[in-house]
C-alpha cells in the first residue's frame, strides 16, 4: 500500500532523521553562540581595562606640576623599543611640556631621553651596581614572579622616586610609572591584541648622539652577544657565534660591547682570543656603560648581536643591524612590532638570523651586518 507523497515508512524515517539533525544541531549552535558571547565579553572587559589605563595616564598629565617618568628597572631592549617611544606619545598626546618631566634610569642614558625630559636622574649615582642588582633581583622575585617586567610599583621604585624628588628639589610629583605601559601593551605581547594597540601609542624617531671619545679604529663593526631566552648558553651556540665573529673580523675590526657588569641575569659571550676583536670590558663603568655603548654603536659601520637589548637601538641610531637568535618563542611580537615601527622614520636596516638554521645549512660565513660606505 502506498500513500500520496511516498512510502510512509520512508516519510516517517525522513521526518525522524530531520528531527534528529535539528536536535543534534541545537547544542552545537548553542555552543557557538556561547563561545561568541564569551569572546565578546572578553573583548569588552579588555576594552574597559584599556580605557581605565588611558584615564589613569591622562590623570598623570594633568596640571602643570613635575612628572617623574620611571624609574626604569627593566630590560634595556624594552626601554628603547617601547618605553621611550611610549613616553614620546604620552608627551605628544597630552601636550606635556618637557620642562615638567624628570626621567630616572641607569647607565648614563640621559641622551636617550633628551627630547622628552628636561632632567635626568642617574640611578648609579645613588646606588652601587651591586646594590642595584641585588635589590632589582629581589624585586623580580617578590613582585614579578621571577620576571623582569614592571607591572607593579614597589619599594625600590618608591626609593628612587624619593631620590629624584630630592635631586630636583621638589616635595612631590605625578608619576608615569612603567607599569602603565606594561599593563597597556601586555595583550599585544601575549598575541591577544592587534599591532595597532602599540603602534598608535608609540612615537619612534631617529636618535643622534655625539661620537665616542674612545680611541677606536676609523671603521669597525660593533657587537654584543649575551646569553638569554633568545640565545641560550649552549656549546653549539658558542661555536656558531665564534664562526660568525671570526668571519666579521676578517673584514673589519669587531668592537665587542662586553661589560662584565653583574646587573642582570645576562652574561656576555667573550671572543677576545679571535684576531681583530677589541673588547671594551676594561673601559666601561656602571654609571656610563649604556651611554658609552650607544656612542660606540652610533660610530660603527654595522652592528650584530643577540636579538634584544641594544639590537633594537642600533637601527634607531642609523646603523644596519643583524640580530641573532636560536629561540624565537619570546621574540615574534617584538620583531613584528620593530619592523613596523622602523618604517615610521629613517631607521637603518634590521635583519634577523636564526642561528640554528644557519648552522644546519652551513651558512655562517655569509650573513654579516651590511657595511656602510658612508660616515655617521
Amino acid at each position: 500500500m502506498t500513500v500520496h507523497g511516498g512510502d510512509p515508512v520512508s516519510v516517517v524515517r525522513n521526518l525522524a532523521a530531520k528531527a534528529w539533525r535539528r536536535t543534534v544541531a541545537a547544542p552545537r549552535r548553542g555552543v557557538r553562540l556561547a563561545r561568541r558571547a564569551a569572546r565578546l565579553r572578553e573583548q569588552a572587559a579588555a576594552a574597559r581595562v584599556e580605557w581605565r589605563l588611558e584615564r589613569e595616564i591622562a590623570r598623570v598629565a594633568r596640571g602643570r606640576g613635575p612628572i617623574v617618568v620611571g624609574p626604569w628597572l627593566s630590560e634595556v631592549g624594552f626601554e628603547v623599543l617601547y618605553w621611550i617611544p611610549f613616553l614620546r606619545w604620552f608627551q605628544d598626546r597630552y601636550r606635556v611640556d618637557p620642562e615638567r618631566i624628570i626621567a630616572i634610569s641607569r647607565g648614563g642614558v640621559a641622551e636617550w631621553y633628551g627630547d622628552i625630559a628636561s632632567r635626568y636622574v642617574e640611578i648609579f649615582d645613588h646606588l652601587s651596581s651591586e646594590e642595584f642588582g641585588r635589590r632589582n633581583r629581589a624585586r623580580h622575585q617578590h613582585q614579578e614572579s621571577g620576571g623582569q617586567k614592571q607591572t607593579t610599583s614597589g619599594e625600590l621604585d618608591a626609593h628612587l622616586i624619593a631620590v629624584a624628588h630630592r635631586v630636583a628639589g621638589i616635595a612631590h610629583s605625578a608619576v608615569c610609572h612603567p607599569s602603565l605601559m606594561y599593563r597597556l601593551f601586555n595583550r599585544f605581547w601575549l598575541g591577544n591584541r592587534a599591532l595597532d594597540l602599540v603602534l598608535s601609542r608609540t612615537r619612534h624617531v631617529r636618535m643622534r648622539v655625539p661620537p665616542t671619545e674612545m680611541n677606536l679604529p676609523e671603521r669597525y663593526i660593533a657587537a654584543k652577544f649575551y646569553t638569554g631566552g633568545a640565545l641560550p648558553d649552549m656549546p653549539a651556540s658558542r661555536d656558531a657565534l665564534r664562526a660568525l665573529v671570526r668571519s666579521a673580523a676578517a673584514r673589519l675590526p669587531v668592537v665587542m660591547l662586553d661589560t662584565g657588569l653583574a646587573i642582570d641575569e645576562h652574561e656576555d659571550y667573550l671572543f677576545r682570543d679571535i684576531p681583530n676583536v677589541i673588547s671594551l670590558r676594561d673601559r666601561l663603568e656602571p654609571r656610563s656603560n649604556l651611554g658609552v655603548q650607544t656612542r660606540v654603536i652610533a660610530g660603527a659601520q654595522g652592528y650584530m648581536g643577540t636579538c634584544g637589548s641594544l639590537a633594537w637601538i642600533a637601527p634607531i641610531l642609523g646603523v644596519d643591524t643583524l640580530a641573532v637568535y636560536s629561540e624565537e618563542q619570546f621574540l615574534v611580537s617584538h620583531v613584528f612590532f620593530a619592523a613596523q615601527a622602523y618604517r615610521q622614520f629613517d631607521a637603518a636596516r634590521f635583519d634577523t638570523l636564526d642561528l640554528r638554521a644557519a648552522t644546519e645549512l652551513d651558512l655562517l660565513a655569509l650573513p654579516l651586518p651590511p657595511v656602510s660606505t658612508s660616515s655617521h
